[in-house]
């Protein structure tokens, strides 16, 4: 969910004017998503240096660096951490049918399957920018986006 609502709040401010920015409450209306809890995962975005924040009366967020050196793993890395999903606990020593150690030696083959896919489900998301995302959208879509989500077109 998290992770949903923060790769489209990059892309949609990835579509605002240079320098433009967008508060955590606009967004948050924009994406009929809880305001308090969006707030935190941007907060998470500014650490991790993907958006930057600025306060006051035109405050809000902005990307931190071109839309081009902003991939999408960086920013699902900002909120989802950096974990492999699969954690193997060595379940094939347990229970009723418990493998022999000796035959427990290698990495489990489900094991090593899973960090395959990971490791491939990475490199996947590290070759895509945001300025890739938005190559991808339709030309009428960055004004309509900056008209709703700022009133600015």
């Amino acid at each position: 969910m998290s992770t949903e609502w923060v790769l489209h709040c990059a892309t949609s401010l990835a579509q605002l004017d240079p320098g433009a920015t967008a508060s955590a409450t606009q967004l948050a209306q924009y994406y009929d998503v809880p305001q308090a809890y969006l707030a935190k995962q941007l907060q998470a975005l500014v650490r991790a240096g993907v958006l930057a924040a600025t306060t006051g009366p035109r405050g809000g967020f902005r990307l931190a660096r071109a839309a081009s050196e902003i991939t999408l793993l960086q920013i699902v890395e900002a909120v989802a951490g950096t974990s492999s999903p699969y954690e193997c606990r060595e379940i094939r020593q347990q229970g009723r049918g418990a493998l022999p150690p000796e035959e427990c030696r290698s990495t489990c083959v489900l094991a090593a399957k899973m960090a395959e896919a990971h490791q491939a489900w990475r490199g996947s998301l590290a070759g895509v920018s945001l300025a890739d995302v938005l190559a991808t959208l339709p030309p009428s879509a960055p004004a309509r986006t900056r008209l709703r989500l700022t009133g600015t077109a």
